[in-house]
């Protein structure tokens, strides 16, 4: 998995482990009753009696109903508690990004204290060359996101969330930026259309002073 920048991704990222741990567990349990049945029950050579057959066994039957439901009630406990944190919206945002997918590139529009500045892209090879969302450290950033064609998913590997942009439909969610300037990768993540492929973006992290700087320079340039 790639290192999570936002407090969120660390959330996912615990929520992945725990559920690859469960299913592994699930797997050398499975794996091991296959191998025991097939070492020890099999047909014998020269004979022509049948394993025994085992039917209408209570206690294994209420054993295999309870562990399983048991098992996803754990699972939904931890993915319900975990996503609603992911989607809260509870907290003011210190910086706004409206996030405009389009057949097949993006537009960003940020939005802080009265000011805004907007990038425009066009369909790239690498994400380095499609358009570049610049973001500040250690705050919390709310997308907003819209499409006027069809459906399109805002994804930064980085954030280790995405979301479907869906025309007509009000998708929106916040993330806590960690202290990790950088520049990260950002892609569609839905099929939608001929150049899906080519609908990259690149998220750039800075300090605080580089990002007064910039939306300063950008507000003056429009």
């Amino acid at each position: 998995m790639p290192k999570g920048i936002t407090e969120q991704a660390e959330v996912v990222q615990s929520l992945w482990n725990g559920s690859w741990i469960a299913a592994l567990a699930t797997g050398v349990v499975v794996w091991g009753l296959i191998l025991w049945s097939v070492a020890f029950h099999r047909k014998r050579k020269n004979s022509n009696e049948l394993p025994p057959q085992v039917r209408y066994n209570l206690p294994i039957e209420m054993l295999y109903t309870i562990v399983p439901l048991i098992m996803i009630s754990v699972l939904f406990f931890f993915t319900a508690r975990d996503q609603n944190y992911l989607t809260d919206m509870s907290q003011k945002p210190d910086v706004t990004v409206k996030v405009e997918a389009f057949q097949w590139s993006w537009r960003f529009t940020t939005e802080v204290n009265g000011k805004t500045a907007q990038v425009v892209g066009i369909p790239a090879d690498n994400y380095e060359k499609g358009p570049q969302l610049v973001l500040p450290v250690d705050k919390r950033i709310q997308f907003n996101l819209s499409s006027p064609d069809v459906i399109h998913s805002f994804w930064v590997p980085a954030f280790q969330f995405k979301l479907d942009v869906i025309p007509g439909v009000d998708n929106r969610f916040q993330v806590k930026t960690l202290n990790a300037p950088g520049v990260y990768a950002g892609r569609c993540a839905e099929l939608c259309g001929v150049d899906h492929s080519r609908m990259l973006f690149n998220v750039k992290l800075v300090t605080q002073a580089e990002f007064d700087q910039y939306i300063a320079s950008q507000a003056g340039a429009q």
